[in-house]
């Protein structure tokens, strides 16, 4: 097990030993899930713009609907994944 601690602001360092071992690396996105009473990260691999024009729309759409959606649906197909 590795420990780090909690920053004033809330911030954790993610030691760089699981980085490497997950293939982090600065500027990329996680996923924060509360499942069980236990915190999962999960690294993204996909971001809305890789998923520009898979799905056909008929009238206007909203944005940012459109986008919390889609981050709903990765974060739950990701813990599905990792379970």
């Amino acid at each position: 097990m590795i420990t780090t601690k909690v920053g004033q602001r809330g911030q954790v360092t993610i030691p760089s030993k699981i980085r490497r071992q997950i293939g982090l690396r600065e500027g990329d996105r996680i996923a924060v899930l509360l499942q069980e009473g236990q915190v999962i990260l999960l690294p993204i691999t996909q971001s809305l713009l890789d998923l520009r024009g898979s799905v056909s729309v008929e009238s206007v759409q909203d944005f940012d609907d459109v986008l919390r959606q889609v981050k709903e649906g990765r974060a739950k197909k990701l813990v599905s994944d990792e379970i």
